[in-house]
């Protein structure tokens, strides 16, 4: 058998635009739900998210039924052994949160690595190597792992040129949200201040050939990181479109009772 290609990894590569929406929910059925509607990618969350590392996995399989789809896993933290599950669990792609530095990143990259050039523990029977049937899965699996990291902070934006450009990163994640409060505006990722910053960001990575990835719920904003170049991109999460979705149709439905001619009700 051989090993599942990345097709994520590949359209990076080859510098494709590729469209996503964050799966915080959790459940099969929502993740299915979610590549049904033709998404590139599907982030499923678990630093944010009651989803555990469990939970991933049917998460993937379901994802897995729809080749035009694929699946990033966001770790809760740059851990090794987190890593490592989500990685024999089958993913291909890892999206790390809160990476502040070139050594935050080396980790990172080190976490997805077998020895003796990285520190992920072997094990022969799993998904990820289909169960033992990809001959020579230690060897080949680099190969089709993709290592996204998240900068959050202004401590990691001072450092972004040294984190983007450690070896065995593929991509660099902007986080809107975290950025915001680190710069003093917790809750605001649309302060103008933030936008701008986000701006000089893209254009720090694109100037380096850097790929570049955002989450933001901003529809006009998320237009322009279009313009400016970025590789791929979240502007839906599963649990806004619910929750926008119930409070139009509460809305739809008025606030009063009609009145009925008659007596009144006991």
């Amino acid at each position: 058998m051989q090993l599942p290609k990345n097709l994520f990894k590949q359209k990076l590569i080859a510098g494709e635009l590729q469209f996503g929406v964050w799966h915080s929910l959790g459940g099969p059925a929502v993740a299915e739900m979610l590549a049904v509607a033709g998404y590139d990618w599907i982030l499923i969350d678990t630093e944010h998210s009651p989803v555990e590392v469990t939970g991933v996995l049917p998460a993937l399989q379901m994802i897995a039924a729809y080749p035009d789809t694929s699946a990033i896993v966001r770790p809760a933290s740059n851990d090794t052994v987190l890593i490592k599950r989500h990685l024999d669990q089958g993913a291909q792609t890892l999206l790390i949160p809160y990476v502040q530095n070139a050594e935050e990143a080396a980790e990172a990259v080190a976490a997805v690595r077998y020895p003796p050039v990285g520190r992920r523990g072997v094990a022969g029977l799993t998904r990820a190597s289909r169960f033992g049937s990809v001959p020579d899965y230690a060897r080949q699996a680099e190969q089709e792992l993709c290592v996204i990291v998240q900068v959050e902070t202004m401590e990691a934006i001072e450092n972004l040129d040294a984190i983007s450009g450690t070896d065995g990163i593929d991509a660099v994640f902007i986080g809107p949200a975290d950025l915001a409060a680190s710069m003093g505006y917790p809750g605001k990722p649309n302060h103008p201040a933030v936008l701008d910053q986000v701006r000089l960001i893209c254009k720090r990575l694109a100037d380096k050939n850097v790929r570049c990835g955002i989450l933001t719920l901003n529809p006009k904003f998320a237009q322009e990181c279009i313009d400016m170049g970025v590789d791929f991109i979240a502007s839906a999460m599963d649990s806004s479109l619910l929750m926008k979705g119930l409070a139009e149709n509460r809305t739809s439905l008025g606030t009063k009772r009609p009145q009925k001619d008659g007596a009144p009700r006991s």
